[in-house]
């Protein structure tokens, strides 16, 4: 069975190497964060962000038990603040959007903060750097979201960014989403 997160996790891997910069728009429960941390490597650093004090211990936790708790910055803060911590170009950023798994479904990514959050990270990637967004649209505002960043990403300048959008066409309900955004490589 394909996993969209999976798919996203094997996109970011192939643009990461040893002292790179990675984002984690949305910590979660931390496996981004953990798969990120792993991924920059020893020299390497993460920053990741979530609104949830409970998304953060968990992330924390999780990091700790793999002894890489030393190569992450957390930030109780929205992925909309992402350019007031991140001071270099960045080689990756990871989105999952939607909510906490096993947490409170109320408190849900926006459209109008994931947009701000998507433009800070297209002016933060660097030349050949990529973005992947996993949309999930089965909760009251998903499906809202979701348009909302799909038609920004339908937008972007063909000849500065790739996007490509990945859906599983045989699964019933609100399955996700995927969307990967390559920044080209000529960019200054």
């Amino acid at each position: 069975m394909i996993r969209i997160t999976e798919l996203a996790r094997e996109r970011v891997e192939r643009v990461l190497g040893n002292g790179d910069l990675a984002v984690d728009a949305t910590a979660g429960k931390g496996r981004d964060t953990l798969f990120l941390a792993r991924a920059v490597g020893p020299a390497g650093r993460v920053i990741a962000f979530d609104i949830q004090r409970q998304a953060l211990a968990e992330t924390a936790s999780l990091l700790k038990q793999n002894n890489l708790a030393h190569r992450v910055s957390l930030v109780c803060g929205g992925h909309e603040t992402m350019a007031a911590h991140v001071d270099a170009p960045v080689a990756a950023v990871m989105f999952n959007l939607g909510y906490l798994p096993g947490g409170d479904h109320g408190i849900v990514t926006r459209p109008e903060t994931t947009r701000r959050a998507l433009a800070s990270s297209l002016e933060l990637l660097r030349p050949g750097g990529l973005i992947t967004l996993v949309l999930y649209s089965g909760h009251p505002q998903g499906d809202q979201e979701k348009k909302a960043i799909v038609n920004y990403c339908r937008e972007l300048d063909g000849a500065l960014y790739s996007v490509v959008q990945v859906r599983l066409l045989n699964r019933r309900g609100a399955p996700p989403e995927l969307l990967v955004v390559k920044k080209s490589k000529n960019q200054p």
